[in-house]
């Protein structure tokens, strides 16, 4: 049976399924692919831009665990944050969540489009973008344990992948690989130094390793639906920050060290990537297919889990009725279809733009995506002061946030930073110019929302006490 309680979500998903469907949100096509952009700025000091991104990404994923294990029902930090920090900022979160959501998840299909041409060049990009946008609505619409479970197996191509890398990867910069000498460290030195872009480069990396880690506060966004959260999103939590960062500074410190990092910067598509030269110096039969096949199950797991996120968001603003009505509406099976389907036609218009006109429509719909997906991120920590405040003399959550609450405030502040530092990056400038007037267009909302809530509760009342 539904747990009303619950806005009709069931409590299928297991511990396992639970710590992939983080991972799936998190690594995609940006790690084995977009990574070369942080390289770019960074130069071998990207180690230090992932760690540190690491570290902002440990603080978000503990805060959301916290909040959420104290409240372990629908809507996630969106809803924590509107019981303790207002109701305007729950509503402000969870539409830039949302949004963030529904763009990614149209950016990665089309990505999964683009990586099917790498073998049939011929089949017409709309095809295949249509094709699996199906592929990923039904699997949505299915049983979240099925949802779960394919989730897992597609989370776990790419984390095989990452850990085959990172160990040959090891095993060639220390001892060498078969017909090839150890590459040792002189690579992190070469060609201008560990930072030859000094400080203001690592400085505007930041921005492009942060958004990297993007998605690990998906975590919260299971407890609804996970049977034992008290258990299940504090080991999530922990485990799905550890292989993040293992992951990302291990792989980029690797990735630097076999290829010099102007080379590295250069990356334009999968043959090219530093994981094919990797695997094709050690002999792997057709590296750069192999690879293709990796990147395009990347993309389908991050638009899976990320299709996931925005219909739990969008259920989660109609059950406070601050969406339509309709959008909390639950099957037998515990799927919010309404929802999914409401944030499949987002997926749709951010296909459709990306595939017509990528040159001017793609840029508009990623600037929507980084500015709210921060904002958020900026919510959430504002959401934890207001969290700790209130509980401060309530038993301590079984997971918290270490240092809190000055570790919230310098999230804030680095958040901000962040966010300052797209501004002066080239590829993230669109993030100011459509972000900001986005954000503001939600905030402009909030009012007309909210008095319309207000007229039907009254409406509502004057007909019960009618009757």
């Amino acid at each position: 049976m539904a747990d009303h309680d619950n806005g009709g979500l069931l409590r299928q998903l297991t511990s396992r399924q639970i710590g992939m469907i983080s991972l799936g949100g998190t690594i995609g096509t940006g790690l084995f692919l977009g990574s070369s952009l942080a390289i770019s700025m960074a130069g071998p000091a990207v180690v230090l831009v992932y760690l540190v991104g690491a570290l902002a990404a440990v603080a978000v994923a503990y805060a959301v665990a916290e909040m959420v294990v104290a409240h372990p029902g629908a809507g996630g930090f969106g809803a924590v944050g509107a019981r303790y920090a207002g109701p305007m900022v729950g509503y402000v979160q969870r539409w830039c969540y949302w949004a963030t959501q529904v763009i990614t998840v149209g950016g990665e299909v089309v990505a999964a489009g683009l990586y099917v041409r790498y073998w049939w060049p011929q089949v017409p990009l709309w095809a295949s973008v249509c094709l699996f946008s199906l592929a990923i609505l039904g699997v949505n619409f299915a049983a979240v344990r099925l949802f779960g479970e394919v989730e897992y197996w597609f989370a776990m191509v790419k984390v095989t992948a990452l850990v085959v890398f990172v160990v040959l990867g090891g095993l060639y910069v220390v001892f060498g690989l078969p017909g090839r000498d150890a590459a040792g460290l002189s690579a992190w030195t070469d060609h201008g130094g560990f930072m030859p872009h000094g400080l203001v480069g690592v400085l505007l990396a930041v921005s492009v390793a942060t958004f990297g880690y993007g998605g690990v506060e998906s975590v919260a966004m299971t407890a609804a639906e996970s049977r034992d959260p008290a258990r299940d999103i504090p080991r999530a939590a922990r485990r799905v920050v550890l292989r993040l960062a293992l992951f990302y500074v291990l792989a980029t410190g690797i990735i630097v060290a076999i290829v010099p990092w102007t080379e590295a910067a250069a990356v334009d598509g999968v043959a090219e990537s530093p994981f094919v030269t990797l695997f094709a110096s050690i002999g792997v039969p057709a590296a750069a297919g192999v690879m293709n096949l990796v990147v395009l199950t990347a993309a389908l797991s991050a638009a899976n889990t990320t299709l996931y996120l925005a219909s739990r968001t969008a259920h989660s603003l109609a059950l406070d009725r601050y969406a339509p009505k309709a959008l909390a509406a639950v099957t037998d099976r515990g799927s919010p279809v309404n929802a999914v389907l409401a944030s499949t036609a987002g997926l749709a218009v951010a296909a459709v733009a990306a595939a017509l006109s990528p040159d001017a429509a793609f840029p508009v719909l990623l600037g929507i995506a980084l500015f709210s997906g921060m904002t958020a991120w900026l919510l959430i920590f504002v959401s934890h002061l207001a969290f700790r405040r209130a509980r401060r003399h309530l038993p301590p959550s079984p997971v918290r946030l270490p240092g809190a609450p000055v570790t919230a405030v310098l999230s804030v502040l680095y958040v901000v930073l962040v966010l300052v530092a797209t501004a002066f990056t080239e590829a993230f400038g669109p993030a100011w110019q459509v972000g900001v007037p986005f954000v503001a267009l939600v905030l402009l909302s909030y009012p007309v929302v909210r008095r319309r809530r207000s007229a039907r509760d009254r409406h509502a009342e004057d007909y019960t006490e009618s009757v």
